[in-house]
């Protein structure tokens, strides 16, 4: 039997008209209603808005949340077990979800207040670097004052976070083939997040972690637990915390991983595992559909 991890996509996945065609389905008819319930509004109806309001990030990250925790309960259902978990930032929370560490109502109540706390941060800035050389970014960083390494992608691609005046120093020091200023409202896994993360905490201590189901890859620690009380203080400083996938991905075929299936909209994590991972088998599941062909094919 191959051995399988799946992985699930964050924040910049999102796409309009994601998971219509889920909206049938009697599994995800439920989890829509319970969370309507919890945020609100309806999850379908805002992923098909198309003035891009899933683009948000106050409405982006419960989306997200729903809509893979949807597509990881249908793959379930089918009887295919996943050999270990990872996720890229939001992504986590599908990720300790779908390890049973805590219910689905539990995720989506921490994702509705983790999206509200960084929707608020104003302070900040991230870009993203591809192509560059490695050993001068990280030495610009680590001369320049308030700018961190914020996604450490791949051996190719990152994401760096800071103060707009700090940002903007290490892009004119640091030469890319392309680098991207992104649309964010603040600079996420940084310290500048330490007072949104403060707040957070203390929603997330409230929660309680169960010992997960299947080992869990975090992205401020990449090496597998399923210790719950371990999960919980890797997700406490995941806000502020570097997003580790390169790691991640070098983890995965040492765990004997030969097929990674990313679930969710887009195939982001698939491209940056190809990068550093060549060997993996690599299967993308972004709708009903596909899951229905995979089943076909196994």
């Amino acid at each position: 039997m191959v051995k399988t991890a799946w992985v699930f996509p964050g924040q910049g996945s999102q796409a309009v008209g994601m998971g219509a065609d889920l909206v049938p389905l009697p599994i995800a008819q439920s989890k829509f209603e319970q969370a309507e319930q919890i945020l609100g509004w309806s999850v379908p109806d805002l992923c098909q808005s198309l003035d891009d309001k899933v683009s948000n990030t106050l409405y982006t990250q419960p989306c997200l949340y729903v809509v893979e925790s949807i597509l990881a309960d249908l793959l379930l259902a089918q009887g295919h077990q996943p050999a270990l978990v990872a996720g890229h930032s939001l992504g986590e929370y599908v990720a300790l979800y779908v390890a049973g560490v805590f219910d689905f109502a539990a995720g989506l109540q921490l994702v509705k207040r983790r999206a509200e706390l960084m929707a608020a941060a104003s302070d900040g800035m991230m870009a993203a670097l591809i192509g560059f050389d490695r050993p001068q970014l990280e030495q610009v960083i680590q001369d320049t004052a308030d700018v961190v390494l914020a996604n450490d992608n791949n051996a190719g691609q990152v994401v760096i976070s800071g103060t707009p005046p700090a940002v903007e120093a290490v892009l004119a020091q640091v030469k890319a083939k392309r680098a991207v200023r992104l649309n964010v409202s603040g600079a996420f896994h940084s310290p500048l997040m330490a007072e949104a993360a403060t707040q957070f905490h203390q929603v997330l201590e409230a929660v309680p972690f169960q010992e997960a189901r299947m080992p869990v890859l975090s992205n401020v620690e990449p090496k597998p637990t399923t210790a719950g009380v371990a999960l919980k203080d890797r997700l406490v400083r995941q806000m502020t915390g570097s997003v580790r996938w390169r790691e991640i991905s070098e983890q995965l075929p040492l765990e004997g991983i030969e097929r990674v299936v990313e679930i969710g909209p887009g195939k982001v994590l698939t491209g940056l595992i190809k990068r550093t991972c060549p060997t993996l088998e690599l299967v993308n599941l972004s709708s009903y559909n596909e899951l229905v062909q995979a089943g076909k094919n196994d």
